[in-house]
């Protein structure tokens, strides 16, 4: 028997947009993924601390307020202080093209804008996550 995907679906920081989430949540679910969702107005901390407790591959973040950039910053410096390189981080919401190479750079793993289809994000997320 294969081993489910377990992706933590988070909303960081002060985001009150979670629609989206909920719906890419229901998607990854019907794609055969074990999904987490944390809720609105999750700490950093938060996030990291709910990943280690439920063992997820992936942490998934919504980012609807601009503030990806900062974010995505804290998450992957708290995630290498942790030893955390296991966990791929993937975002998704309002993030403009010009920011992918930095996020890159920080380490977000998987980058998908407003307008990516659930079958993109999926595919991407059965082929780089390791079970």
């Amino acid at each position: 028997m294969e081993k489910k995907i377990r992706i933590l679906v988070a909303k960081p920081g002060l985001d009150g947009h979670d629609r989206g989430a909920k719906v890419v949540a229901q998607a990854l679910r019907d794609a055969g993924m074990e999904v987490i969702y944390t809720g609105l107005h999750q700490t950093i901390g938060q996030i990291i601390n709910t990943a280690l407790q439920e063992d997820v591959d992936v942490i998934g973040l919504s980012i609807m307020s601009g503030a990806h950039l900062p974010i995505c910053q804290k998450l992957t410096r708290e995630m290498k202080e942790k030893d955390l390189g296991d966990i791929l981080v993937v975002i998704g919401g309002v993030i403009p093209k010009r920011d992918t190479p930095l996020l890159q750079k920080m380490g977000i793993h998987g980058i998908f804008p407003g307008g990516t289809s659930f079958d993109e994000s999926i595919r991407w997320i059965k082929e780089n996550v390791k079970t």
